[in-house]
């Protein structure tokens, strides 16, 4: 009985997906939908039950849903806090990781400061530049240090 629940749960096909791969597959839509100039909401529902794609996880879509809904508020703190650099100016895949660690930041209650920026740091070493990974711990770093302040006001 417990197994029939289990599966039902995580209906796909490698078991259930990490949250490090979910987080992995939000970067990677949310830089493909800034790649075509498209909603990454859009997109996102776009594929969620299709047989071509992997599946989605819940937190894929949590992600991309709340960094989407709050980008305005998540640019505007990136702007403020990563010294010297315009959104512009950084490279999209660096932008998509931030922009999702500091949704995890400020609003995903039950991830720790320290780890949303770890996996931040880890994802931008895994798919962005050399330079990446001090980047994002920079300016995550900068961002947590204000976390607590900015969650009461926010």
């Amino acid at each position: 009985m417990a197994g029939s629940d289990k599966s039902a749960k995580s209906p796909n096909r490698g078991g259930p997906i990490s949250r490090r791969q979910a987080r992995k597959r939000a970067v990677e839509m949310m830089y493909e939908a800034a790649q075509r100039g498209a909603d990454a909401v859009t997109l996102l529902a776009d594929r969620v039950g299709s047989v071509e794609v992997d599946p989605i996880a819940d937190y894929t879509i949590s992600l991309v849903e709340g960094v989407t809904g709050r980008k305005t508020q998540i640019d505007e703190l990136l702007s403020e806090h990563a010294q010297g650099w315009t959104l512009d100016r950084m490279p999209p895949v660096d932008l998509a990781v931030l922009r999702v660690g500091v949704y995890e930041l400020l609003w995903a209650e039950d991830v720790p400061d320290p780890v949303a920026i770890d996996e931040a740091v880890g994802l931008a070493k895994e798919l962005s530049t050399d330079d990446s990974p001090r980047f994002v711990n920079g300016v995550l770093g900068r961002i947590g240090t204000i976390a607590d302040r900015l969650r009461a006001v926010l």
